[in-house]
């Protein structure tokens, strides 16, 4: 799924094993931006609202903010990190076990 092959930004190598893997790597930074997205949009929020704020809207700017930002990030992660590549995948990323 990573467009660095399409845009020829990838040579097709297996990066280094203490690489990150992908999963992780989308995982830490959909929660770092959901604390910022989150922050951002309630100061938004604040600013355009002003005196006329409630908490329940508050929230769900924060709450829209965090969740937007978050998907936004792990996405763009997702399409252009060399991680992601689909050589990396297959070598570094191991689908977590699940017992039945």
């Amino acid at each position: 799924m990573s467009l660095r092959q399409l845009l020829g930004w990838s040579d097709g190598e297996v990066m280094r094993p203490e690489s990150k893997p992908c999963s992780r790597l989308m995982r830490h930074t959909a929660g770092i931006f959901s604390v910022g997205g989150g922050l951002a949009f309630w100061v938004l929020c604040r600013l355009h609202y002003g005196p006329r704020i409630t908490v329940p809207r508050s929230l769900r700017w924060a709450s829209c903010g965090a969740m937007g930002t978050s998907a936004t990030a792990a996405m763009l992660v997702r399409l252009f990190s060399p991680e992601c590549e689909p050589q990396n995948i297959a070598a570094f990323d191991r689908p977590e076990y699940k017992p039945a």
